[in-house]
């Protein structure tokens, strides 16, 4: 798809992924990207159009669809860690909100969004998700959970908004240079070159985005036998 003159949404637009999502629509052309966040006064870049969406809000999700009517490009971004919940103890809060966040919020921005893709000519619909979409991550099983959940989701979007003409593309990457990924120094890829990435993506009709070297070789081996975890 041709993303000079088209007009997008991303969520979680006001910092780290989202930000840099935004920032390249605008430098490939797009004449509008809304950012769409909780707190519209958190949108400091002049060049974008703030729009309250609180993902996990349903009236709020269906406002914001009302409002930009106009969209061609939904990049689902908001999201979470829910790294306060442990695997072997401790309450389930923070894996209930990653859920919340992660896979039942891309899914109603998705569902309220849809009809409107389909409306302005198909367009495509950009899930952000990760390389824990698919491995078990015994620091964070909430966050790895809901981006498993995530995948299923955007595959599942795939198949069903083929018909209508919108380009369904999954993002997974692994440790991304945000402050989501502060607590640990394992080497960072930069939002930029996701945002990229992304963008390549969706010029060249690509269902796929693999941003980093592990997080392709995790995918190449998805089709290995399981095997006892390295000592």
């Amino acid at each position: 798809m041709d993303i000079k003159g088209s007009v997008a949404l991303v969520t979680g637009a006001n910092r780290g992924i989202g930000r840099a999502f935004a920032r390249s629509l605008v430098d490939h052309g797009a004449t509008k990207v809304y950012a769409g966040v909780r707190d519209p006064a958190s949108v400091t870049d002049r060049d974008l159009v703030p729009l309250r969406l609180d993902v996990t809000d349903h009236e709020s999700v269906a406002a914001a669809a009302a409002a930009a009517g106009d969209v061609s490009i939904v990049i689902n971004n908001a999201g979470i860690g829910g790294a306060s919940t442990q695997l072997m103890d401790g309450g389930f809060d923070g894996a209930r909100r990653a859920i919340e966040v992660n896979y039942f919020g891309t899914w109603a921005v998705s569902r309220a969004f849809a009809p409107i893709l389909a409306r302005n000519g198909g367009g495509a619909l950009v899930n952000m998700l990760s390389l824990a979409s698919w491995v078990g991550q015994p620091l964070f099983p909430g966050y790895a959970a809901s981006k498993a959940a995530q995948w299923s989701l955007t595959d599942a979007l795939r198949k069903a908004l083929h018909a209508q003409g919108t380009l369904v593309v999954s993002v997974h990457a692994g440790f991304v240079d945000t402050d989501l990924s502060a607590w640990t120094d394992a080497p960072k890829i930069d939002a930029s070159t996701v945002a990229e990435l992304t963008m390549d993506a969706l010029t060249n009709d690509q269902f796929e985005v693999l941003a980093d070297d592990e997080t392709r070789r995790v995918k190449a081996a998805l089709s290995e036998p399981v095997h006892a975890p390295e000592a």
